[in-house]
């Protein structure tokens, strides 16, 4: 009986060692659109649903035409938020090498490039894929502590109505960090 008991406090002490780090999620009153963050490592990390119309808009009035951007606007969309409150030093990280988890299996992220060379076409305005490039979440950055940051928009690849997890990593002198989203739910 004792050693069962010790046991099950050494499962409780284990569970309490690895517990998610606490997130919010909220809706915007006037957009409808969702957010959800978490504060972890002294990092804090957010999704914002951009809705595919918001989406359509944005790109269409920088030059895309509906039909070239039409499959990144239904790629489930955030926009991605980054910040370096007070970690112990520089971060570092690389968006592409963050997993989705999705349906039980584990997805990676369609990188920027990728992204450019399927909306290039002899057709697409170099102004429309600069525009393009310029608004998307880094694929690789540093940041300072004391606040440094950054945001950008960020494709999961996702049908719409699609609920995953995303896992954000970073590294501070090549020691490894990450933060866990759940149950985030892509735009309908």
């Amino acid at each position: 009986m004792k050693e069962i008991i010790t046991a099950f406090i050494i499962g409780l002490f284990s569970l309490s060692s690895i517990a998610q780090t606490p997130q919010s999620s909220n809706i915007d009153s006037t957009t409808g659109a969702r957010t959800w963050s978490t504060h972890a490592h002294g990092i804090h990390f957010s999704l914002t649903q951009i809705l595919p119309e918001q989406a359509k808009a944005f790109y269409v009035n920088r030059g895309f035409t509906l039909k070239q951007i039409e499959a990144y606007t239904s790629s489930c969309l955030y926009m991605t938020v980054l910040r370096n409150d007070d970690a112990p030093g520089t971060i570092h990280f690389v968006s592409n090498s963050w997993p989705v988890r999705f349906d039980g299996k584990k997805y990676k992220l369609l990188s920027v490039d990728k992204w450019l060379q399927r909306l290039t076409t002899n057709t697409t305005k170099k102004s429309a894929l600069v525009a393009f490039r310029w608004a998307q979440f880094p694929p690789e950055q540093e940041y300072e502590p004391g606040g440094d940051w950054n945001q950008g928009m960020l494709s999961i690849g996702l049908p719409a109505d699609s609920e995953f997890n995303i896992i954000a990593r970073w590294d501070i002198e090549g020691k490894i960090f990450e933060t866990e989203l759940q149950k985030v739910k892509c735009a309908k």
